[in-house]
């Protein structure tokens, strides 16, 4: 278990594998991502046949609306709108423009940083392009970007590129020593604080798109635009935010996503989800593809530029756009969509870029050469608003993860409300784990495929093949007494794998000598199904799913084995899981009595603590996204009351352990239940116990058998 280091890979360990040589496993390591696929295939094609069904204009407005209610509630609700505050804290300029250092505030203390290009001599109020800009960690000071930005200022348009969060002087996790961000870039940043913002069922995409529509509030305050001729265009990062902002904001006239659009089915089948701000939480479960952030659009002008090598299907983005024609077609408005290519990776292109110019010369009513010209970038320096580069040395304010920790604490709150009635809240937890997790029973499978076995002193191991959901592979140890049974049952869990306690003083191994029957599987994305390269990533909270709950599905699974077994006692059975398998184990035993006993080690106090922790390093597979508006896991274990429920050496965001104060303030719901039951003696929580320590508490509360 966590408690003590793992031990490294023997040679021993190769003889309890159990799907190495099998082909029909082969793939086995990717299974969770293919079952995922087909899962999220079948969201597509329910989508898909609603899509081919729509003839006619009063068919497409119907769609039109039912995606902006939609959107609405996977991206909102936003906020009210506050004082921007803006002010210029320079001006450089250069041939034929000046450049206006931009601060305003999209709410509350919560800065942005930017730079307004506006070319001279302008004789009348101008077009302006809104540039959200690709995860580049100096943002729009990059010369790719600057190529682009000079090039449309030049033709006459105003432009106005901002920092993103993250990125540019808007570092959420600085390291002032170096003037970088301390997680190593920009799409790191937007991972931390987006699994943050999904554990309240916030999409981090809201913080990106509000401070997008606040932008264009801001542009609109300037005397040198025209209102009625706003645009926006963004590559790669840039082009999701462009996407998401021209789809809920309508003042955008006209809009040109580069190097991001797709579809689904593609990107799942390809390069998977990317960063946190591009996965709406439960944005396919709710039917929403890249498709429909630009058919909501219609008939407004939008051109898509994409290259055919870009790590973003081009197959992908040949079908969304193929959809989308139809509905400006049903619109009337057929010329106003378009598609523009160019062979090249992900970045702009001399043809791109030239459609670029040309589509919104066009569009916003400023013709003029659309010919790509040299340019000289400025300095970075030049372009640099706050005084010290970084908002978070020069003005402090709030970040993303202060309004998220704001957010969560008003849902803490809430939680704690409810939790004064608990025979009204535990089950509500309970209907709230099931729908928010994502579980669903298992089914009862096949027949499970023995693989072989092995003799040890003084114990048995078998190696077994169990079917999950959706004919999940799920690959076992079975270690059994030499003594005749049956015996009680003791389901094992170690976030290492099946075969971190299979030593001869390993917990199994140890267990099994002492009389117990144990089985220790590998679930999703542990031990042989642990994937090369990365795992399911965001594709979960896509799904309206989670790892735990996924996962915990396996678990019911694995209990239904152990019972079904003539060489099993009839009865409960007992579950210890360390680490992250925690979580997975207090949903398992919440959702089916048949696990009679309990116990987690070293697993996370609480999810609040990773709302609460800036640095939070906990591993997201021990997370359900959306939990923190209904329950927490000391909620889980209250809901177990009665049964035997131990706890040691829970951990905090920081994957350090906590002492017993904080424990049993965390988890005092899970002594006021149990207490209720007249039951206090079955909860145990001990916090630092030594690592010595732990297999002696555990072998008292797992008696010999």
């Amino acid at each position: 278990m966590p408690t003590t280091p793992t031990p490294p890979r023997r040679a021993e360990d190769a003889e309890l594998s159990v799907l190495s040589r099998w082909f029909r496993w082969r793939d086995a390591p990717n299974a969770l991502r293919q079952r995922l696929n087909t899962e999220a295939g079948a969201l597509l094609d329910r989508r898909e046949q609603r899509i081919a069904a729509l003839t006619g204009a009063a068919a497409w407005r119907e769609r039109q609306a039912e995606v902006r209610r939609t959107l609405e509630a996977l991206l909102g609700p936003f906020p009210a709108r506050t004082p921007l505050n803006a002010q210029v804290s320079g001006t450089v300029r250069g041939p034929g423009y000046r450049v206006e250092k931009v601060l305003f505030e999209s709410r509350p203390r919560f800065f942005i940083t930017g730079c307004l290009f506006v070319p001279d001599d302008l004789a009348a109020p101008a077009p302006a392009i809104l540039n959200p800009i690709g995860h580049t960690d100096i943002a729009f000071r990059a010369p790719s970007y600057q190529t682009l930005i000079l090039n449309f200022v030049r033709k006459g348009f105003i432009v106005f590129a901002f920092d993103p969060p993250g990125q540019g002087e808007r570092l959420q996790y600085l390291d002032p020593s170096t003037g970088t961000s301390r997680l190593g870039g920009s799409t790191r940043e937007h991972s931390q604080f987006g699994r943050q913002c999904f554990l309240v069922g916030r999409s981090p995409g809201h913080y990106f798109v509000w401070d997008g529509m606040r932008a264009i509030d801001y542009l609109l305050t300037r005397p040198e635009v025209d209102p009625q001729r706003i645009g926006v265009t963004g590559i790669s990062g840039g082009g999701t935010q462009t996407a998401y902002i021209a789809a809920v904001d309508e003042r955008v006239a006209a809009s040109a996503p580069t190097c991001y659009i797709t579809d689904f089915r593609s990107l799942l089948a390809s390069i998977g989800p990317q960063d946190a701000e591009q996965n709406l939480f439960g944005g396919l479960a709710a039917g929403i593809d890249h498709a429909d952030f630009l058919e909501v659009r219609a008939p407004r002008p939008t051109l898509v530029a994409a290259t055919t090598r870009d790590m973003f299907s081009i197959e992908g983005t040949r079908a969304t756009c193929a959809e989308v024609a139809r509905a400006y077609a049903a619109l009337g408005a057929p010329e106003a969509f378009r598609l523009v290519e160019d062979d090249y990776g992900h970045g702009y292109t001399t043809v791109t870029r030239e459609a670029l110019y040309r589509f919104f010369q066009e569009t916003l009513r400023l013709p003029g050469d659309p010919r790509d010209e040299p340019v000289e970038p400025l300095p970075v320096a030049d372009l640099t608003v706050t005084p010290t580069g970084q908002l978070a040395t020069s003005l402090g304010g709030e970040t993303v993860f202060s309004l998220n920790r704001a957010e969560a604490a008003g849902l803490a709150e809430q939680r704690t409300q409810r939790r004064q009635d608990l025979d009204a809240h535990l089950p509500a937890v309970k209907a709230a784990a099931q729908r928010l997790s994502g579980y669903r029973p298992p089914t009862v499978g096949g027949p499970s495929v023995f693989v072989g076995a092995h003799s040890r002193s003084g114990y048995r191991v078998e190696k077994v093949v169990l079917s999950g959901e959706a004919d999940a592979t799920i690959p076992a140890l079975v270690f059994l007494p030499a003594t005749a049974g049956p015996h009680p049952a003791l389901l094992y869990l170690d976030p290492a794998g099946k075969a971190a306690g299979a030593d001869g003083d390993g917990f199994a191994a140890r267990q099994a000598q002492r009389g117990w029957t144990v089985l220790a599987p590998d679930l999703s994305q542990i031990g042989e199904l642990a994937p090369a390269r990365g795992g399911v990533a965001f594709e979960p909270v896509l799904l309206g799913r989670s790892l735990p709950g996924l996962r915990a599905a396996e678990i019911v699974r694995a209990v239904r084995f152990l019972r079904s077994r003539t060489d099993v006692q009839p009865g409960g059975v007992t579950a210890v899981a360390g680490g992250a398998l925690g979580p997975a184990l207090l949903h398992a035993a919440l959702f089916d009595d048949a696990i009679g006993s309990v116990a987690v080690l070293d697993s996370l106090l609480a999810w609040q603590e990773m709302v609460d922790e800036r640095d939070a390093a906990t591993d997201f597979s021990a997370v359900v996204p959306g939990a923190l508006a209904a329950y927490d896991l000391p909620d889980l274990a209250a809901c177990l009351a009665p049964r035997p429920l131990l706890v040691v050496n829970p951990r905090n965001a920081l994957d350090e352990p906590v002492q017993q104060e904080c424990a049993e303030e965390a988890w005092v719901i899970a002594r006021r239940a149990y207490a209720g039951r007249q039951a206090s003696a079955a909860f145990v929580l001990r916090a630092g116990v030594e690592a010595a320590a732990v297999a002696d508490l555990l072998d008292t509360w797992l008696p010999p058998a």
